[in-house]
């Protein structure tokens, strides 16, 4: 009710006043009192309400009476206070009847004594009022709306309920430090990380405080306080997330994540990272190291070759190449583990030959070696080591009672004489190498500029391969691809064959590295992936095709769109294709391989990491880019009855659950391998226990056959 409503004295009584000084000055000044007062009143954000001793309403303002949605012409000077509660009734804004709503007020208008208390309206409103008796008799209210105070305090609330639930569900330990540099956040995850109790930690304690209580309760071995705190201090003045790793004495190993906070201070997670430390650390090992023997394997050799070349100005080095003499009987003889002893054992005496503390041998794959020997001051000094090692390696062996007899060949080439890079180098060693076993096994032989009957070879075998497309002279094979858990064939990968009508059936070791070399693999891939897509066509809907894509292809610019367009000329869905890729493919993380790749998953095709631990660092590979499945080499498969690799197996098995990736395990022979394979959670297989490679048709009948049976099963 606008204060308009406050009596101001009748217009008789001004115009007695006329003429009457004193009268007439106080008459202005009472009017002005009330103008002020009517305006202060107007002017409030809040409702205000007056009423008298006998429950009369003397004025209101205006947010009262919209406040309560009332009728302005209703809310007159003199309507009694029950007749407003009965209004609002009447027009819906009261949640209870007058009567209940007056019981409510009563208590507090006979009182006389201010207080305040809550209604909510009948549409969800919830209104304070503040009332205040008046000494006269009567009183004054004031209303005002928290509707939207009341909603941000639950939301509040609710967000400290959440907040609270979350610190105490964490996996990681967590402190909270603010602008001061005091520790305000501390969830119970943290005590139970370090085994401490909340006494240890108190609120309020600094981070200096914190590290050095860690040191005297023994569980850091060792830390430089200063330093931390001085890092810690640093990142959250360049407002910068800092991130270190700690070793606790009890030999676990934490990751601890300092995030600096808006407004000042920060907030520190503590991750026990020990199981996967460790697996990165094996999975690490693995990709530098040949699981049979434990040497460098040929990536790490030749990191360790670029390394030494680096530092080789002025200290010439040898680089040997070896292959053993005869172990292809032995291992025929006495078989595969008798083989994989002999290889171990070859590799124990090739280490005791080495000399020099930077001197180098690695273990190419089945019985080739190869050797960094550092500081050679001339050929003699490699000679020397040659000699050596084939009197070594040529002493029997006895295992078992059983007395084997191999012998070793090496290819010579030194550096600089031979090579100033590590693919000359190796090359000239390989050159060398072959020129010894061709003129007699158990020998050495230095390179020599006439050794390129190889590269004739090599260059006949390209021309070859060159024309070898247009005549059609390739084909494809497909191998079936088994879902373990199911026993179900999901699909097949196809292998590329070439059949030669000169050179009869090349094997695809010789003609794939060949092409890659001279560019060819582009073309071939290309015909590949057009010819098994089409293929794949013709399969069940639910069979998915795999396709081997090399690096130069991807590389070439135009791969992603020659993929789209062999799907959309077969008709294959994108989601049945799956392109495997090697190491060298990952490697490049060139931004056309890397979006590449990434554009073909957005279109659903599936990307696999082929001969998964042979190669380079896989396991970063996968934290760089993540991949659809990981292959697992036949050459663990095949060593699966040892310990130590069906250990392997086993991590990269848990490995490929932990992440949601695929795990298929190549080269699969036997029942026992594909048992411990589905016990140890593996999600596909292939090998000639499932099914060996065939042609198109034969594959095409396979899985229809096998979809029918699942149909009716």
């Amino acid at each position: 009710m606008p204060v308009a409503h406050v009596k101001a004295g009748s217009a008789a009584g001004k115009r007695k006043a006329i003429g009457i000084g004193p009268a007439r000055r106080i008459a202005e000044e009472l009017r002005a009192q009330n103008e002020r007062f009517s305006a202060a009143v107007e002017n409030m954000s809040h409702g205000l309400c007056m009423f008298d001793a006998e429950e009369r309403m003397i004025i209101c303002n205006r947010n009262y009476i919209d406040l309560f949605r009332l009728d302005a012409k209703v809310m007159k000077p003199g309507i009694r206070f029950f007749d407003i509660l009965q209004h609002s009734v009447d027009i819906g804004i009261a949640s209870q009847t007058a009567k209940q709503l007056y019981a409510v007020r009563k208590p507090y208008i006979d009182g006389a004594k201010p207080s305040t208390y809550e209604e909510t309206l009948a549409d969800g409103r919830i209104i304070v009022i503040s009332h205040r008796p008046l000494s006269s008799g009567g009183w004054v209210s004031i209303y005002e709306d928290v509707t939207e105070q009341r909603r941000a305090e639950g939301e509040l609330k609710e967000q400290h309920r959440r907040f609270d639930a979350a610190l105490a569900n964490m996996s990681q330990g967590l402190l909270m430090y603010d602008a001061d540099g005091k520790m305000i956040v501390r969830n119970q995850r943290f005590l139970e990380l370090y085994k401490v109790a909340e006494a240890d930690f108190p609120f309020g304690t600094t981070h200096r405080d914190a590290l050095e209580r860690l040191l005297d309760l023994g569980i850091y071995t060792k830390i430089d306080v200063d330093s931390e705190v001085a890092k810690t201090e640093a990142a959250r003045r360049a407002g910068m997330m800092h991130s270190a790793y700690r070793y606790l004495s009890d030999g676990r190993t934490f990751l601890v994540v300092r995030q600096p906070m808006r407004g000042g201070g920060w907030v520190v997670t503590f991750d026990d990272v020990t199981e996967r430390r460790r697996t990165e650390e094996r999975m690490t090992h693995l990709a530098h190291h040949d699981t049979l023997t434990n040497l460098p394997n040929r990536s790490m050799f030749r990191e360790r070759l670029d390394q030494a070349l680096s530092e080789a100005k002025a200290a010439p080095l040898a680089i040997l190449s070896l292959d053993l003499d005869r172990f292809k009987a032995v291992n025929d003889t006495f078989g595969h583990p008798a083989g994989d002893w002999l290889l171990k054992c070859v590799a124990e005496r090739l280490q005791r030959c080495l000399r020099g503390e930077k001197d180098v041998v690695a273990r190419f794959g089945g019985d080739e070696f190869a050797i960094i020997q550092s500081n050679v001051k001339g050929a003699a000094d490699a000679e020397r080591l040659a000699k050596r090692i084939i009197e070594v390696i040529g002493r029997p062996y006895r295992d078992k009672s059983r007395e084997m007899h191999i012998g070793v060949s090496l290819g010579i080439a030194l550096y600089p004489d031979d090579g100033q890079d590590a693919d000359t180098l190796l090359t000239s060693a390989d050159m060398a190498l072959y020129r010894g076993k061709s003129e007699g096994r158990n020998v050495y032989r230095f390179f020599e500029p006439g050794m390129d009957a190889m590269v004739r070879e090599r260059r006949a075998l390209e021309v070859d391969l060159e024309a070898a497309l247009p005549k059609r002279e390739f084909e494809l094979d497909y191998q079936p691809i088994l879902d373990i858990a199911s026993g179900d064939i999901v699909g097949a990968e196809a292998l590329m064959r070439w059949r030669s009508p000169s050179r009869g059936r090349v094997s695809p070791e010789d003609f794939i590295a060949a092409a890659e070399e001279t560019g060819l693999i582009v073309q071939l891939g290309d015909w590949a992936l057009r010819k098994a897509c089409g293929v794949a066509a013709g399969w069940p809907q639910e069979m998915r095709m795999a396709v081997n894509v090399s690096a130069a292809q991807i590389k070439s610019g135009g791969f992603a769109r020659g993929v789209i367009s062999a799907l959309a000329f077969s008709g294959l869905p994108a989601s049945r294709l799956e392109l495997e890729i090697t190491e060298t493919v990952m490697m490049d993380e060139s931004d056309t391989v890397l979006r590449t790749l990434s554009q073909l998953r957005e279109l659903g095709i599936r990307i696999a990491l082929d001969d998964f631990g042979t190669g380079y660092s896989s396991l970063g590979y996968l934290r760089r880019f993540p991949v659809d499945k990981i292959k697992i080499d036949r050459s663990f498969i095949r060593d699966l009855d040892r310990r130590d690799t069906a250990a392997i197996v086993r991590t990269v098995i848990g490995l490929g659950i932990e992440l949601g990736i695929t795990v298929t395990a190549e080269g699969v022979e036997t029942e026992a391998q594909l048992d411990m394979l589905r016990k140890a959670g593996c999600g596909e297989a292939q090998g000639y226990l499932i099914g060996v490679p065939a042609k198109a048709s034969d594959m095409g009948r396979l899985l229809k056959t096998t979809a029918a049976v699942r149909q009716s099963g």
